[in-house]
């Protein structure tokens, strides 16, 4: 299944690179037809065709942008190997961490997250953009602590959060071809983790106390890892109003401290529909495949399924539906709103993990 899926995703690769010579009798057919569009209609359609506000890796035309944008993910109940799994059958699995007690005694029940990104782009010819970019990332998450011996009755429930500061990453994309209808551009991107990954909460423990303790990794702001990022980006006019891109990214982590996220591939192929001029609709189709945790934080001993590095990573299939609402009529200047909704077609994740519900992006653009 996921041999499948990443061929499926890959092949329209190897159809929008084929031979331009194929396509040359047809352009040349429409050429006079093109000719005729003004040099203003075609800034306008260049300007209003921005890529879905939940992607990242794609080209700014020219002069500076600077964007905004929120993102929100949530994540509630469990899934084991991709299958819901219950609380009491979560109960009965033993403890990873080899410690006491002998089984799982918490079981995380919701958890929220959300990114702030901020980036300034500066593209000084049409043929390179440069990136810097920022994210703030606060998680809350809400479990369930269960007795850890006899009937394992339900202690209570308690949350825990955390938030700071998380990566800063610093980019170049470079278009690599333009022949006819077809763009090509490349990526590469330096991502250094800067947040805290010791975070520390309280939490009511299977005996039934509160203490103090370092949070599980999937609550950390960070690993403290430094990655390269490489991509590859390909863009297609189908119609005077529809275009058709499909985007490959391979992050790989470069030096990490104790531990770190696992690498990960990212296909995304995406259908964009210039409604009107000033709006655009897109429908999404997003991959990603990722190791499990590498490394290990000796003090994560929390007898619940993040403290465990092997439950992490895995394969996701979403689905995105998303605008692009640009707001120069109302403002005077070129600015862009953009929103994103995705939601997962499957989940096939390692061993014990939650199950993620829904994602948001919400983007504001500034040109100038």
């Amino acid at each position: 299944m996921k041999n499948f899926l990443i061929t499926a995703l890959l092949f329209p690769f190897f159809v929008l690179s084929a031979d331009p010579d194929m396509h040359k009798d047809h352009e040349s057919m429409h050429k006079d037809h093109e000719n005729m569009h003004t040099a203003d209609h075609m800034h306008h359609s260049e300007h209003h065709s921005s890529a879905p506000v939940g992607t990242t890796g794609n080209m700014h035309h020219m002069g500076w942008m600077v964007s905004v944008k929120q993102g929100l993910m949530n994540m509630n109940g469990n899934i084991m190997d991709g299958d819901s799994i219950s609380n009491a059958d979560i109960l009965l699995m033993p403890n990873p961490m080899g410690s006491m007690p002998a089984n799982l005694s918490v079981i995380p029940e919701d958890m929220d997250m959300q990114m702030t990104m901020i980036d300034v782009m500066y593209a000084p010819s049409k043929d390179l953009t440069l990136m810097m970019m920022g994210t703030y990332v606060s998680k809350d998450m809400t479990l369930n602590t269960y007795a850890a011996m006899m009937d394992r009755n339900l202690l209570g429930q308690f949350s825990t959060s955390s938030s700071d500061l998380s990566e800063l990453t610093f980019s170049a994309l470079h278009k690599l071809q333009e022949v006819g209808s077809s763009k090509w551009h490349s990526e590469v991107t330096l991502q250094k983790s800067i947040g805290t990954n010791d975070e520390t909460d309280q939490v009511l423990t299977p005996m039934g106390t509160e203490m103090n303790m370092i949070l599980p990794y999937a609550m950390q702001s960070s690993d403290k890892a430094t990655r390269l990022i490489l991509g590859l980006t390909n863009t297609r006019k189908l119609s005077d109003k529809i275009s058709w891109s499909n985007q490959a990214r391979y992050k790989k982590v470069i030096n990490k401290k104790d531990w770190a996220y696992g690498d990960q591939v990212e296909l995304s192929s995406w259908v964009q529909h210039q409604y009107q001029p000033y709006l655009s609709f897109s429908a999404r189709l997003k991959f990603m495949n990722q190791d499990e945790i590498s490394g290990a934080n000796p003090m994560i001993m929390a007898p619940v399924q993040t403290a465990s590095p092997e439950n992490y990573g895995g394969s996701e299939l979403h689905i995105g539906l998303g605008f692009n609402h640009d707001l120069s009529l109302l403002t005077s200047k070129k600015d862009t709103i953009g929103v994103e909704f995705l939601f997962p077609i499957f989940q096939d994740k390692n061993n014990l993990q939650m199950e993620t519900s829904y994602q948001i992006v919400i983007g504001f653009n500034r040109s100038f």
